[in-house]
């Protein structure tokens, strides 16, 4: 989460999505954009760590009811 605040583009490069990266330093170029930036990384990992979570109850529930 802390790499999410501080260098958002890398955020998302880490995680596979380069073109979101590419985009995300664009917006981060400017001093303005950085706070956007910032907050929209965080909020993505968020969403996709309970993406993931989600996906493995489904998973576990699945597996359970055969």
């Amino acid at each position: 989460m802390l790499l999410a605040i501080l260098l958002p583009f890398l955020s998302f490069i880490f995680r596979g999505k380069i073109l979101t990266g590419i985009i995300c330093f664009l917006l981060q170029i400017t001093i303005l954009g950085w706070i956007p930036a910032a907050i929209w990384a965080a909020l993505s990992l968020s969403n996709s760590r309970a993406e993931k979570r989600n996906n493995k109850l489904i998973k576990a529930i699945r597996e359970n009811g055969n």
